[in-house]
């Protein structure tokens, strides 16, 4: 069963120079207790997705279901099937963590003993118990992601939206917000994870779709996209001035475009045997006068399916998405 489908998706914002297409034709299938990852760089239509499959927009054409209701036909009864916690912690800084989930509780007419029931649990699950009763304006940005994302789930939602989830945060935050999406999925609940970084969608996602300029551009699992590279990585660090020497030598062994990263000269070949190119790339570095200062091999990365499927790394910048501007919860829903 398909907890989250869309349909030929489009979106359209106007703007100065006349419309922006932010979405233009996205298709995708989340099956129950999985976790998509939607990978793409700012701009690519990832935020505009969300919103209009958490009932925050109306697409101009297509369709989507959450929980096999139609998000435009019946949207209340989609905004009581999920949990959303975008890009922006919503969280009221005046009110401490308890009374923030409290208040989430009431919205969701938990009733007084079961709200406070479920905030302790919440706090307890999301390492806040020493925090809870200090206003959450003196919150850490880890802290207040955390609290947000426990927000999202006070009503045992079946379904998860996270957009972003770690964007901005420390190594050590983003380890343990991934170690609470892992808890969740154990548990059952399906998560669409929208990221702009590799390591994230490799982690967590059960299968990826990759969206650039608003279209679905590739999708399947880490290893399956990887796969269509083919062939390993030869990586090589050289000395000063020897860039192009360097270059000149991995042409012949290249089975592809050559990435060139200038200010480590550091040069990423991909090649078809990663034993039989290491040996001719040392000869051949070696005949060239070339001064090589690192030489290792590597399986492909996301980061190569993405530079060959776009021409630019995932992380890079687009124009902004137009719906990427903080946005109100759904009336009758806390997130």
């Amino acid at each position: 069963m398909s907890a989250i489908r869309a349909e030929g998706l489009v979106k359209v914002f106007p703007s100065r120079a006349g419309e922006v297409r932010a979405l233009d034709g996205v298709d995708l299938e989340v099956p129950a207790g999985t976790v998509l990852g939607l990978l793409g760089p700012n701009g690519a239509g990832k935020t505009t997705t969300v919103r209009i499959l958490t009932t925050l927009l109306t697409p101009d054409a297509g369709t989507a279901t959450v929980h096999g209701i139609d998000v435009a036909r019946d949207p209340q009864s989609v905004r009581r099937s999920i949990g959303l916690s975008g890009q922006y912690a919503a969280v009221d800084e005046y009110l401490t963590g308890r009374e923030n989930l409290l208040m989430i509780g009431r919205l969701y007419h938990l009733g007084g003993a079961a709200a406070r029931t479920r905030a302790a649990e919440l706090l307890e699950e999301f390492d806040l118990v020493d925090a809870a009763d200090r206003p959450t304006k003196t919150y850490s940005g880890g802290m207040r992601r955390r609290l947000d994302l426990a927000g999202a789930l006070v009503a045992r939602p079946p379904i998860i939206f996270l957009d972003e989830p770690t964007t901005g945060l420390d190594p050590r935050s983003r380890l343990a917000l991934w170690d609470v999406i892992e808890g969740l999925v154990r548990g059952g609940t399906t998560v669409l994870l929208t990221t702009q970084y590799l390591d994230e969608a490799d982690k967590l996602a059960d299968s990826i779709a990759v969206v650039d300029r608003g279209q679905v551009i590739a999708r399947g699992t880490s290893d399956e996209l990887k796969a269509r590279m083919g062939g390993e990585r030869l990586v090589v660090t050289v000395d000063h001035g020897q860039l192009e020497a360097g270059r000149g030598v991995l042409g012949g062994l290249a089975t592809g475009p050559i990435e060139v990263e200038e200010h480590t000269r550091t040069l990423v070949a991909p090649v078809a045997s990663g034993s039989t190119a290491l040996i001719e790339a040392v000869r051949g570095f070696d005949e060239a006068g070339v001064r090589v200062l690192d030489l290792a091999m590597r399986r492909p990365t996301l980061d190569d399916v993405f530079l060959q499927l776009t021409g630019h790394h995932a992380e890079a910048e687009g124009p902004p998405d137009a719906a990427d501007a903080p946005a109100a919860a759904p009336k009758g829903a806390s997130r």
